[in-house]
């Protein structure tokens, strides 16, 4: 099959890679023309694909990545891996129509659409296929739909994308088939649903539960360090129970592209269609939202009980990645941590082995020797290099991951 896949961040790339090595022909469309640029020379911006894997794809003849849209002409199959951000607290599917409307320009008739950005149900039947109807001037019968949501978790080496169980839907059987088809050449195993909405609902309902849990840990770090309880002893406690306890733990806020924003879709769409609130998902946002804010309080304490304040105080902040393993700094809470120490007066430094410092410019990034000199060290995402040995000589650290073996100088979340 000639695949194309519109978008080449870290949920296309991957797809457009195991595409290749199972032998399709991959037309990549990608609308930044820097990230084109890295892509042609076999640079990867994702720890999930190598620059060495991707150069082989390149190599095989069977890879093209170009911001031109000519580049997917003749395909067999297309897929909408694009952006789904909120603005002003309001989804905003504007990648989706470009591209839905993009590829309407070159659908043929036989030829197949999937989306795979996250949004809420009805987004495939009401955003995408309007636009490709339009623009291809076809009818819904001489072209194939579906949706099939991403499940990729960036940095985990269990759940790969080839044996991540993938949801396929379709607009008619027909179109489930199409689209059933296609992924099963691509992965273990798929699941069929019975139409677009229950596959759009899944992948945010699972989300959901993801985010509205781990606010609820988040409330309980805080209830319980006010109390002198350790909500790390109470979790591993809970966590010997076989059955009816699933574990998630707090952190200084919840990032990535998914948790922040997609259960704010359904909120948003259950508000506008049943004029009704989501009051989980509302109460989640409230308390992941708030989390910077209680690091910098708990911070603030821990400053005050030496007498010093965060005004003029020197700290580091260990991480910037929202999670461990990674580069990924999409929705990271430690933006906003960073940015509440600033104003607060504090001189700031950074470090992150996995992050490039040209990409996020610091006053003082990468700036760990002597780490004995800064008043506090805050560890706010549990990089395997974030070591005891690498805090030892540390005044006083913030452990915002429960990472670090309990020591005088430690204090936890």
């Amino acid at each position: 099959m000639k695949v194309a896949v519109i978008g080449q961040g870290y949920v296309g790339l991957p797809l457009a890679m195991q595409a290749v090595a199972v032998g399709h022909e991959v037309a990549a469309l990608e609308v930044a023309a820097n990230r084109v640029n890295a892509l042609q020379r076999g640079e990867s911006f994702t720890t999930d694909i190598s620059s060495a894997q991707l150069q082989d794809a390149l190599a095989t003849g069977r890879y093209a990545v170009s911001d031109d849209p000519d580049v997917i002409r003749g395909f067999d199959i297309a897929i909408i891996t694009v952006p789904t951000p909120l603005k002003d607290g309001a989804p905003d599917l504007s990648c989706v129509e470009n591209a839905s409307v993009t590829v309407g320009q070159y659908l043929r008739p036989g030829a197949t659409v999937v989306l795979e950005s996250t949004s809420y149900p009805g987004t495939t039947e009401q955003v995408v296929l309007p636009r490709l109807e339009k623009w291809s001037q076809l009818s819904t019968f001489d072209f194939h739909v579906g949706f099939s949501p991403e499940r990729i978790d960036p940095g985990n080496e269990q759940w790969r994308f080839r044996n991540t169980p993938k949801l396929v839907s379709g607009l008619q059987p027909c179109c489930l088939d199409a689209v059933d088809g296609f992924y099963r050449t691509i992965v273990d195993t798929t699941v069929r649903t019975g139409s677009l909405v229950v596959a759009e609902l899944a992948k945010v309902v699972e989300n959901t539960f993801r985010h509205v849990n781990i606010g609820l840990v988040n409330e309980l770090a805080t209830v319980a360090q006010a109390l002198g309880i350790s909500v790390w002893e109470v979790l591993d406690a809970a966590d010997t129970k076989p059955y009816g306890f699933m574990k998630f733990t707090p952190g200084p806020g919840v990032g990535g592209h998914c948790l922040p924003v997609d259960p704010a879709y359904l909120s948003w769409q259950v508000e506008r269609d049943l004029g009704r609130r989501m009051q989980f998902i509302e109460l989640a946002n409230d308390v992941n939202s708030h989390m910077p804010h209680h690091v910098v309080e708990r911070a603030t304490t821990m400053l005050n009980t030496a007498c010093r304040s965060v005004n003029g105080s020197r700290i580091l902040v260990l991480g910037l990645a929202y999670k461990a393993g990674t580069a990924d700094v999409r929705e990271s809470p430690s933006f906003k941590v960073i940015d509440l120490l600033t104003r607060g007066g504090a001189e700031v430094s950074l470090f992150d082995p996995w992050v490039e410092p040209a990409r996020y410019p610091a006053p003082a990034w990468n700036r760990l020797v002597p780490i004995r000199e800064f008043d506090l060290v805050m560890l706010l995402t549990d990089h395997a290099e974030f070591t005891d040995e690498l805090v030892g000589k540390a005044t006083r650290v913030l452990d915002c991951r429960n990472h670090l073996t309990p020591a005088s100088n430690v204090q936890y979340l």
